[in-house]
């Protein structure tokens, strides 16, 4: 019912780090040893950092000497990037009519082309007015132009056959990786 909320992780800092040993690394992942809880507190306040333990489970457990604001934010960088990873393939939609004028037809498939060359899929959406379902070969003419004038400027592979739902014919076509690969290690 209600949307679930995200906590963010919290972190054990400073004196709040209960181990009595455990392993620190500094800033760069660069491993400073394994030491006593009250070595690395006395340590941390001689450089003016934080200890952070990022890995509570490990034995030893893991500690960072870093500034806390400055971790929280490489933290919040590394979602992002995550995020950003997980949204690459998104499927963007082009519409056409049956009896598209020309000019339309090479605007719809720049922008497929677009689409396909930035990684995202394209579903092609066909959509039939009135008696025009009586002909849905009219509609698949048209995929298969479609397909062939867009294979010219970049490779695809239609995933699956062409769908007849409702009053539209949908197909969706994804950008054929396999064949980019080839060609940027011949080049």
């Amino acid at each position: 019912m209600y949307p679930q909320r995200t906590f963010a992780p919290r972190y054990r800092i400073n004196q709040y780090i209960t181990a009595p040993e455990f392993r620190l690394i500094d800033e760069d992942a660069k491993q400073i040893g394994i030491m006593s809880r009250d070595e690395a507190i006395k340590l941390s306040h001689e450089s003016g950092l934080d200890l952070i333990e990022i890995a509570p489970k490990a034995v030893p457990p893991v500690v960072k000497l870093i500034e806390f604001s400055k971790f929280k934010y490489q933290e919040a960088k590394k979602q992002k990037a995550e995020k950003r990873g997980i949204k690459g393939g998104e499927t963007k939609e082009i519409q056409m009519t049956p009896f598209i004028g020309e000019g339309d037809f090479e605007t719809r498939i720049k922008r497929a082309f677009q689409f396909l060359s930035t990684g995202n899929k394209v579903k092609i959406s066909i959509k039939f007015q009135g008696r025009q379902i009586q002909k849905p070969e009219f509609g698949h003419q048209l995929l298969a132009r479609f397909i062939k004038d867009l294979s010219v400027t970049i490779p695809v592979t239609p995933d699956g056959e062409a769908k007849l739902i409702g009053k539209r014919l949908l197909l969706t076509l994804s950008p054929n990786k396999s064949k980019n690969k080839n060609e940027k290690t011949k080049s």
